[in-house]
């Protein structure tokens, strides 16, 4: 994994796309419904970087979370800031790293065959770290709550949606692709 990330040439046309792809993600985060973990499409934004920009994918979305860590409002609700990684639905955010990442051993293993298998994956497997971190900081907050509370707080409600994003970045994907004459 380590040599598919150091070895993204990073050009001029690159360091521009990596710069829209961050504008992209912070500006679905300000698309937000206030909720447990509110509802945004972020995730949309970051699918849609994966299958437009593959392999360099890692660096919008890690230039996003680092934005974010700095303080500037680029989380949902115009949040910055170290508090908004460390509390309850940090966790997610940080697994839009899991995401990028899965689905970049996925075009290299499978050479972007059945990429909406690979952005499934990835979404389960972002569900599974923010739950587990939900519930872990959630705890240490003097509050009780069971894996499978948060689950129906953080991750039912949010499935079918997510897939409908997922979908739609596939879609959008595709025809900015082909229009753009990227791989």
């Amino acid at each position: 994994m380590h040599s598919a990330i150091a070895a993204v040439k990073m050009d001029t046309k690159t360091l521009a796309q990596c710069a829209l792809c961050t504008a992209l993600i912070a500006l679905c985060s300000w698309i937000s419904i206030p909720a447990t973990v509110p509802f945004t499409m972020q995730t949309f934004a970051v699918f849609l970087t994966c299958d437009l920009m593959g392999c360099a994918a890692i660096w919008p979305v890690l230039l996003y979370l680092l934005l974010g860590a700095i303080g500037l409002p680029v989380f949902a609700g115009f949040s910055g800031g170290m508090a908004s990684l460390l509390g309850p639905t940090g966790g997610y955010l940080i697994g839009f790293v899991a995401i990028a990442l899965l689905m970049m051993a996925w075009k290299k293993a499978m050479g972007g065959k059945w990429i909406i298998a690979s952005m499934v994956l990835g979404l389960a497997v972002c569900y599974l770290f923010g739950t587990v971190w939900f519930v872990r900081v959630y705890a240490s907050n003097g509050n009780d709550v069971t894996f499978m509370t948060a689950l129906g707080w953080c991750v039912f409600p949010y499935i079918i949606p997510d897939l409908i994003k997922i979908a739609l970045a596939k879609l959008i994907g595709s025809r900015v692709k082909a229009a753009l004459k990227l791989k």
